[in-house]
């Protein structure tokens, strides 16, 4: 069995994270995938303390498995979650939109295992110095808020930069991306779209539908001029955006077309005008399982193939 640092670091069985997705990351997705041995992670996103800490208490009603939250450092709520997250006692946070370090301190002192969203090596090392225990690095294929840089290329260079280890986000749909995530360096992997299809995943029905019925060319970034580009299935919503791009909209024009359109593709089922977030890896995925189903077959997989390596190198005699 694949067993990493990440695995000794966290407590848990398979060194895979489930995407801190908002709208979408709720207590009963991230409790099924820690059930299944991975971290299941519950997304903060822009929603007050009260809402998360009611999620914390049901994640700790579903599981007595470790699980992470993830604190979008944007938010406006960003400064009273991080407390409540002490409060609360939660065992690891992940961070993104932002620096964590003003929280560093006390995080650190309350035992909180820290591993932020990285989408290049100089953010890579700032954090290391900052004493995060781990970094996620994001390629561009992921879904959701997205860099420039490829997980092929990012990884390496980031597992090259720094002393701690790394987990690798974006494009990993199968066992073959696992596989690849490690030969890279990576000590851990970062799933968002396939467990948006997970059973236990309560995204409306609408939103899996369109991922299932995806092709490899049907993702599309926009926003790059707000400076927060997002990848999404390609839609209505998109034909707006390419449109704004074309006229030379100001930022405020965008922003104010992006606003809630995420809770309307995840809550409202709204496909056609909604943020259909989702990775690259859309083409890849097709059917619905439980998330121990999906982590089994992932880490069965890259097992197999992996184990075929070593054969291949040992020249089929060891």
């Amino acid at each position: 069995m694949i067993y990493t640092k990440i695995c000794e670091m966290l407590n848990i069985k398979y060194p895979i994270f489930q995407g801190g997705m908002a709208q979408i990351s709720d207590a009963g997705l991230a409790a099924a995938v820690s059930e299944a041995g991975g971290l299941g992670i519950i997304a903060s996103g822009n929603n007050p303390a009260e809402k998360i800490k009611a999620e914390i208490h049901r994640i700790r009603e579903l599981t007595d498995k470790p699980f992470g939250v993830n604190v979008m450092l944007l938010s406006p709520y960003a400064k009273e979650v991080s407390e409540l997250l002490i409060e609360e006692k939660v065992p690891v946070i992940i961070t993104g939109a932002g620096n964590p370090g003003k929280y560093m301190k006390i995080w650190k002192e309350a035992g909180i295992k820290v591993i932020p969203v990285v989408p290049s090596v100089a953010f890579a090392k700032h954090f290391e110095k900052a004493g995060v225990d781990a970094v996620i690095c994001e390629g561009t294929e992921a879904g959701g808020h997205v860099g420039e840089i490829t997980t092929m290329c990012i990884t390496p260079q980031v597992v090259d930069a720094v002393n701690i280890p790394v987990i690798a986000a974006g494009g990993i749909g199968d066992g073959r991306g696992v596989a690849a995530a490690f030969c890279l360096g990576a000590q851990g992997i970062q799933v968002g779209t396939r467990f948006v299809l997970a059973k236990e995943c309560s995204v409306h029905q609408n939103y899996k539908d369109k991922i299932k019925k995806a092709s490899d060319t049907d993702t599309a970034v926009t926003g790059r001029k707000t400076g927060h580009p997002v990848r999404v299935l390609k839609n209505r919503l998109v034909t707006k955006f390419k449109d704004l791009e074309k006229n030379n909209a100001t930022i405020e024009e965008m922003e104010t077309l992006g606003r809630g359109r995420l809770y309307l593709a995840a809550v409202e089922g709204d496909v056609d005008y909604g943020s259909v977030m989702s990775g690259q890896i859309a083409g890849m995925v097709r059917k619905e399982q439980s998330c121990k189903e999906i982590i089994n077959e992932m880490f069965e997989e890259a097992e197999r193939i992996m184990k075929n390596l070593v054969i291949i190198a040992g020249g089929g005699n060891e």
